[in-house]
């Protein structure tokens, strides 16, 4: 047996492939429900002893809880929702492109095929959203779509699978969860889904999100909110103080207790003689001091940035000494954030969606095709400009064409009109 035909028949983990046919599985796995958009919305009321039950569900490997949670802290959190879709859009604004393994005749043929395959997906950039994910929640699941064209097997379609359906409770790597397996799940089969992973650090992959770390954040923050809302609606008002005779009547005295409460909506209400309301007027309430309501919210803020950005510059600029040369560091820490999160989801995307087409359509002992973001960091073109100026000034040699490379400038052709023609003929 070759090794064409071992891995055609094994895949990379082990798994067995359908050998008869040697083409990969075309059905539906993962199928959406109706059920799948319901939620137990677990953000509701939510408290500390809730929030440590549900991390502690996640951490035996059930994982739905978790995952609803997670979803409702991006609906619900302003702040966390914007510095989360920073963090996905940086690299999705990327351009990528697909690269021969090296140079020679069949590994070009092969990167081509995959280049159109990948390029000709309509979802594609979706789908690198949907994986981009995983920043949040740790993880991330993507079924892909196969199809048997001309005895080639194609991608036409990639998917993103609900985490609510992965489990983790018989195993490290996820199963998922059907109609017809609702708790532990079935094994997906090789080569079927995108399993992309965040490694922000060392541990379980429940364990790994971003969500996970300012879980306590936002914990914090919702209740200073609530306070905030209830502070709130009595801030400035007179405290209604009500008096009445020790001769009044229970009735007179529910009557009194109904007109100061509706005074405080209505602005009227009606009470005997033998009674009075007086409006006492609490200087310390309306002095316009911040309240501590906002700096709580201001440092979990602040603290979730510096989770998921790396830094608080770029994004909390309230009452910030900060200066420029400040923010352009900490822009260099995004700079390294999204880097790793390029090369992370390049890694995912070659091992588990470029691998399977070139092993199903030239062997699974070919080499395989670079996927590759372009994050190459702009440079200053006035300083770099100023080191050209130097280095011209002390006699180092220069060529056009190197300069026209790294300023991107286009060479003179014959003909053309030049600025300083005395300069380009002095030799």
């Amino acid at each position: 047996m070759g090794i064409r035909d071992f891995f055609s028949r094994f895949s990379m983990r082990g798994q067995k492939l359908d050998h008869q046919k040697g083409r990969p599985v075309t059905n539906e796995i993962a199928a959406v429900n109706l059920q799948d958009r319901w939620s137990t919305y677990p953000s509701a009321g939510l408290t500390p002893e809730r929030l440590v039950a549900i991390l502690r569900e996640a951490d035996g490997g059930e994982i739905s809880r978790q995952a609803e949670l997670f979803e409702e802290m991006e609906e619900k959190d302003a702040h966390l929702a914007g510095i989360l879709q920073t963090r996905k859009l940086a690299v999705l604004s990327l351009d990528y492109e697909v690269m021969p393994y090296a140079d020679t005749p069949q590994d070009r043929q092969i990167a081509d095929f995959v280049g159109n395959i990948i390029f000709g997906l309509d979802d594609f950039e979706d789908a690198l959203l949907d994986l981009l994910d995983a920043i949040g929640k740790g993880m991330s699941v993507t079924e892909i779509f196969w199809e048997v064209v001309d005895n080639q097997a194609v991608v036409t379609g990639l998917r993103w699978v609900n985490p609510k359906k992965l489990c983790f409770t018989r195993s490290l790597t996820p199963r998922l969860l059907t109609d017809q397996d609702r708790y532990q799940g079935i094994e997906a089969p090789p080569w079927k889904i995108i399993y992309h992973r965040y490694k922000a650090r060392s541990g379980y992959d429940t364990r790994a999100g971003m969500l996970r770390v300012v879980a306590w954040m936002y914990l914090f923050k919702n209740y200073a909110l609530k306070d905030w809302a209830t502070f709130n609606e009595v801030f400035g008002m007179p405290l209604r103080l009500g008096k009445y005779e020790p001769s009044a009547s229970q009735v007179d005295r529910d009557a009194l207790v109904a007109a100061i409460q509706a005074l405080g909506t209505d602005a009227a209400g009606v009470i005997s003689k033998s009674t009075e309301i007086e409006f006492v007027e609490v200087s310390a309430r309306t002095s316009g001091q911040n309240t501590p309501y906002l700096v709580m919210a201001e440092f979990c803020n602040r603290e979730m940035s510096k989770a998921i950005l790396g830094q608080t510059l770029t994004t909390d600029t309230a009452g910030s000494t900060g200066t420029y040369s400040a923010a352009q560091t900490h822009n260099l820490v995004r700079q390294d954030l999204l880097r790793a999160d390029a090369e992370a989801l390049s890694r995912t995307l070659r091992a588990q969606l470029i691998r399977p087409l070139v092993g199903f359509n030239f062997g699974w002992d070919k080499p395989l095709p670079w996927f590759r973001f372009k994050y190459d960091e702009e440079e200053d073109l006035k300083t770099l400009s100023e080191v050209f100026v130097n280095l011209d000034k002390i006699g180092y040699p220069l060529t056009q064409e190197h300069l026209a490379e790294r300023f991107g400038l286009p060479l003179p052709e014959p003909g053309q009109k030049l600025i300083h023609a005395e300069s380009q003929t002095k030799d």
